[in-house]
């Protein structure tokens, strides 16, 4: 380990890629419909908002800790005007449910998003719209548990990186340079390669180094 990088690996434990986390049961469809009504609002936004979008199935159920997340089935059947009623827009609505009916019709399933390789699964969740790159890459770092995934896209990872190779990240920030302005990506996918099949982990102290949080995603 690189001196810089062991100082971080130390003070920081990886809890999401542990023996704990790695064993946590996975849903795929739980997961990625919260990444869907998480974009683009707050924490506290996306948390109220997911509680009244499960309890629209739990009608008959008063404890809010009771309630379960609805099956696929039911959130591609659901009225949209329903589904805003939880605080979503039209087009999260959409997305929500076309993602639902993905699930339900079997073109995804949690075994073949679980089992299957990284390629196919990407290419899969990459038509699915309201789905983009990085929304896909993080899905399968804290969703799925894969160990290789590896970002370029973000932008605290750049960072990170940049940081780690000793470059002044303020005057980098100060001085511009658009998408690559830290770290370029070729630059990127060589230093990571160093740690692959084991990327994902890596990825996730390029977060510490620049203290990123996470937690949304874990």
């Amino acid at each position: 380990v690189e001196p810089k990088l062991k100082v971080v690996v130390e003070r920081h434990p990886c809890k999401v890629f542990s023996a704990e986390g790695l064993a946590e049961v996975v849903d795929p469809f739980v997961t990625l419909t919260s990444g869907i009504i998480g974009q683009q609002v707050s924490g506290a936004a996306a948390k109220s908002i997911k509680a009244r979008f499960v309890a629209l199935f739990n009608a008959d159920i008063e404890d809010a800790e009771s309630h379960i997340f609805p099956h696929p089935s039911a959130v591609s059947t659901i009225p949209l005007e329903t589904l805003r009623t939880a605080g979503l827009s039209q087009r999260k609505a959409e997305y929500i449910q076309g993602l639902a009916e993905k699930f339900a019709s079997g073109e995804l399933s949690a075994q073949m998003l679980v089992e299957g390789a990284y390629e196919e699964v990407f290419e899969k969740l990459i038509q699915v719209r309201g789905l983009g790159r990085w929304s896909v890459e993080m899905f399968a770092c804290f969703g799925l548990k894969r160990l290789d995934v590896f970002s370029t896209g973000d932008l605290g990872v750049q960072r990170g990186m940049a940081s780690l190779a000793g470059r002044d990240i303020s005057k980098l920030k100060a001085k511009g340079g658009g998408k690559w302005k830290y770290m370029s990506e070729k630059d990127m996918l060589e230093m990571a390669e160093k740690f692959a099949p084991y990327r994902s982990v890596f990825m996730w102290y390029m977060w510490r180094v620049e203290d990123v949080d996470t937690a949304v995603l874990e």
